[in-house]
C-alpha cells in the first residue's frame, strides 16, 4: 500500500512571542485558520488527515483536546491524528511509563497546557524546559547544541521517557539517536504523530532510522 502526502499550510502571521501572552496568542491565530487549511487540502481528495501542529492540540487537557479534533473531523468529514494524542499513544505503545520530561519551544504557559493533558492521560511530568522561542520561524533555527543542553538538562533517573512537543522544531533524528545513548524512549511529535496516523490506517510497516516507534511498533 502506498502513502502520499499532500499539504495545506496554515496562514497566520510570524508572532512576536515575547510573553506568555503573545505566545498564546498566536497559538489562538494557528487555531483559527486551521479548518481554512483543511478545506484547502480537501480537493486532494485525502483519505486522512494528519495535523503538522500541535500547540493548541493539548489545550484544555484530554476532553479539550478530543473536542478539537472531533471539530476538525467534522468539518473534513475524515478521521485525524493530532499531536497530543499521537504522543500518548505513542507512550502507551512503549509500554510501563508514568513519569516523563517534556521539552518544547513554547513558552510556560503553554508547557502548563502540556502537563495538563500528559496528566488526564496518567502521565507525570517531572520537568520541563521552554524554550521561549521568539517566534514560529525562530522554532525552526534552534542550533543543535541547544538541543543537546536541553536533553542533559532533562534526563536523569527519576525520568522514564522524554517528549518534544512543537512540530516546527527539528527533533526527529535528535529523538532517535538520544534513545540510543539515553536507553530509554525518546518521543518526537512530528515521528509520533506520523506513526499514529500510518497505524490508524492499518499500515504496519517498520521502519529503521527513525526512533523504536517506528521500528518496532
Amino acid at each position: 500500500m502506498g502513502v502520499t502526502n499532500h499539504y495545506s499550510r496554515i496562514v497566520v502571521s510570524n508572532a512576536q512571542a515575547v510573553s506568555d501572552e503573545t505566545f498564546m496568542a498566536g497559538t489562538m491565530e494557528i487555531d483559527a485558520n486551521t479548518l481554512g487549511a483543511v478545506t484547502g487540502v480537501l480537493s486532494a481528495e485525502p483519505d486522512y488527515l494528519v495535523m503538522g501542529m500541535s500547540a493548541v492540540t493539548f489545550y484544555g487537557g484530554a476532553e479539550g483536546g478530543r473536542r478539537w479534533r472531533e471539530q476538525v473531523e467534522s468539518h473534513a468529514g475524515l478521521k485525524v491524528s493530532t499531536g497530543a494524542e499521537a504522543v500518548v499513544a505513542a507512550l502507551n505503545a512503549y509500554g510501563n511509563i508514568r513519569r516523563v520530561a517534556v521539552l518544547s519551544p513554547y513558552w510556560p504557559s503553554a508547557n502548563t497546557q502540556v502537563r495538563h493533558f500528559l496528566a488526564d492521560n496518567g502521565y507525570e511530568t517531572v520537568r520541563d524546559l521552554p524554550l521561549r522561542c521568539a517566534s514560529w520561524t525562530q522554532i525552526a533555527q534552534v542550533p543543535d547544541d541547544r538541543l543537546r543542553a536541553a536533553l542533559r538538562e532533562l534526563d536523569g533517573d527519576d525520568v522514564e521517557a522524554i517528549v518534544q512537543v512543537g512540530t516546527n522544531l527539528s527533533f526527529i533524528q535528535f529523538a532517535a539517536a538520544a534513545e540510543l545513548v539515553l536507553g530509554k524512549p525518546v518521543i518526537a511529535i512530528n515521528t509520533a504523530t506520523y506513526w499514529h496516523a500510518l497505524r490508524a490506517n492499518g499500515i504496519e510497516q517498520q521502519m529503521d532510522g527513525f526512533g523504536r516507534l517506528l521500528s518496532e511498533y
